[in-house]
């Protein structure tokens, strides 16, 4: 006799932080929830792993700014809940051309949405960082209070406890197979066999999203995962404690070619991580786990910012991590439509700069669900249908950063 289906309200496929803050969302208003994930939970083989991302409101486009406040927000209301912390306050310091196209924008951008910055020449940014970033003549930086570190892996393990406490299901080593609609439902498959029934299902796979939309409906999402390299340079003796956020040290965007980040010295003592934003398009389960692009910019970079006071000859440590990328670099949040309709919604394309937004995404993803539509929040640029109107997605008029930055 065949085992009886179990049934659910909401199933989410994919436990890296967008599923399982949806998890956590979901099972947060009373849904009966399920969160399926294809290998170990807390796994390092997709993009939500490792010791650090960046948390910041500074976006050359008008949308993402509001979404990252309130995420902040939900940030910390998370940390109440599970009383420990996971994201460490700092500034954010964005810097570039002072005629860069992207960095205009940002200056814009947070002018419009009400985030207050102040734009620096060389001479202030060396007062500001006690002398420790250079800038050339003809740059500027921008500051503003809203930056800060996340913990990543120990986030991701936070909103899964939290979902636990209300009483969710989770499931590791579930590889989805097929997803069906059946009885006013959708049928989840997965290889060991098993099957589940939900209501409603939420599919958040990064760097595998393409592969199952497609499997599933034959659709191609235009979503392209980039194998990129985490990269840490040590910093010179005596100049350790100065690169902390205790300090007053910044999370930091360079906007130009190469586009470069970096977050203060926090998860290794002594050591900076700057890598370079960008990687070799691969396939997920078609890594080379090795660095994906030439560091020699990236070195060059290091000794004329940081005036010989990091080493840049080279990185003491590199970890690969994937990226989902869209061809405009914007998330895909959205109901996959055709016969599954509203049953069915996909977030994914988060293009190396979603992570921060995990918990208002989660929040949207549960909304649409539950809801039928997101509140508070304007989609229109995270819809699917897009990529039919132009196949490079949403339209910007700061060409030099788009596919070179975030």
């Amino acid at each position: 006799m065949a085992n009886p289906i179990e049934m659910f309200d909401v199933i989410v496929i994919g436990a890296g932080i967008m599923g399982s803050c949806t998890a956590y969302e979901t099972s947060k208003r009373n849904q009966k929830t399920l969160l399926l994930e294809q290998f170990d939970f807390l796994h390092h083989r997709g993009s939500s792993h490792g010791e650090s991302r960046t948390i910041r409101a500074t976006y050359p486009e008008l949308y993402y700014p509001k979404m990252a406040l309130k995420s902040e927000t939900l940030w910390r209301e998370a940390e109440e809940q599970i009383g420990y912390k996971v994201y460490f306050k700092t500034s954010q310091f964005d810097m570039g051309h002072k005629y860069n196209k992207a960095l205009q924008a940002v200056i814009s951008s947070s002018e419009k949405n009400s985030i207050p910055v102040r734009v620096l020449d060389r001479i202030h940014v060396l007062e500001e960082f006690d002398g420790l970033i250079n800038l050339p003549e003809d740059w500027v930086g921008v500051v503003t209070e809203y930056g800060g570190v996340i913990k990543p892996t120990k986030a991701v393990s936070m909103f899964q406890t939290l979902a636990v406490k209300n009483d969710a299901f989770l499931k590791d080593n579930m590889e989805v197979v097929e997803i069906k609609k059946v009885g006013g439902g959708v049928l989840v498959s997965v290889k060991s066999g098993e099957v589940f029934w939900g209501k409603k299902c939420v599919v958040t796979v990064g760097p595998w999203m393409k592969k199952l939309v497609k499997s599933v409906t034959g659709f191609v999402l235009p979503i392209q995962p980039l194998e990129t390299t985490v990269i840490y340079w040590k910093i010179k003796e005596g100049f350790e404690s100065n690169f902390t956020i205790e300090n007053g040290f910044p999370t930091f965007a360079s906007y130009g070619e190469p586009y470069i980040y970096g977050t203060p010295s926090l998860e290794f003592p002594g050591l900076i991580k700057i890598p370079v934003h960008g990687g070799r398009p691969c396939e997920p389960n078609d890594r080379m786990w090795v660095p994906t692009l030439p560091l020699d910019p990236l070195k060059q970079w290091i000794q004329e910012k940081f005036g010989g006071v990091v080493d840049s000859t080279k990185p003491v440590m590199m970890q690969s991590c994937m990226y989902s990328v869209t061809p405009d670099e914007d998330f895909v949040i959205d109901f996959l439509g055709g016969e599954f309709g509203e049953d069915v919604v996909i977030g994914g394309g988060f293009s190396g700069h979603g992570f921060k937004m995990g918990p208002v995404v989660g929040k949207i993803l549960a909304d649409l669900v539950m809801d039928g539509e997101a509140k508070d929040v304007e989609l229109m640029h995270f819809r699917i249908d897009r990529f039919e109107k132009n196949p490079k997605g949403n339209l910007k008029n700061f060409d030099d950063q788009v596919s070179s930055a975030h």
